[in-house]
């Protein structure tokens, strides 16, 4: 799959969420979408990451935008994660992996000399119209959520 840029299309997917249900990006059209891609829950920096886009969820809200971490845990997991954490973020199990594939984020890795695939941690922004509007790369956690915040406030 090529990699998306900035003004493609966004890849419509359709993933149970944690609280039952599940969630689509075509159901969220005119709406601005974080879509924010992650290793796996319940680790330091996903812990991390999921709490501040929590902590930032009224600030997003007002700003007309839905924030979903998706990750290949689980629903079940995803539950687990967000009960112990009092997340309030939308988290969606890809399990098959299909969305992350369809975003190019699922990838190979390396470490310690050993390579394996996983989830590169990846976020996008998505304007109300459904093309991609900016694309964070290798995100370090620290300050993360904010600057998408601020990119999302000047959609």
């Amino acid at each position: 799959m090529a990699e998306l840029t900035i003004g493609d299309e966004a890849p419509d997917f359709r993933l149970p969420r944690n609280g039952g249900g599940d969630i689509s990006l075509s159901d969220l059209k005119g709406k601005a979408v974080v879509l924010y891609f992650y290793p796996k829950d319940d680790t330091s920096g996903c812990t991390a990451e999921a709490i501040d886009f929590s902590a930032l969820g009224a600030q997003f809200e007002a700003a007309n935008t839905v924030v979903i971490g998706i990750s290949p845990d689980s629903v079940k997991s995803h539950d687990k994660f967000a009960a112990k954490h009092s997340l309030t973020v939308m988290l969606a199990a890809d399990e098959d992996k299909s969305a992350l594939e369809a975003y190019g984020v699922w990838k190979e890795k390396s470490m310690y000399g050993k390579k394996y695939m996983g989830v590169e941690r990846t976020t996008f922004l998505i304007s109300p119209d459904g093309k991609v509007a900016r694309i964070w790369s290798k995100v370090k956690v620290p300050g993360h959520a904010q600057a998408v915040l601020d990119e999302a406030k000047a959609l």
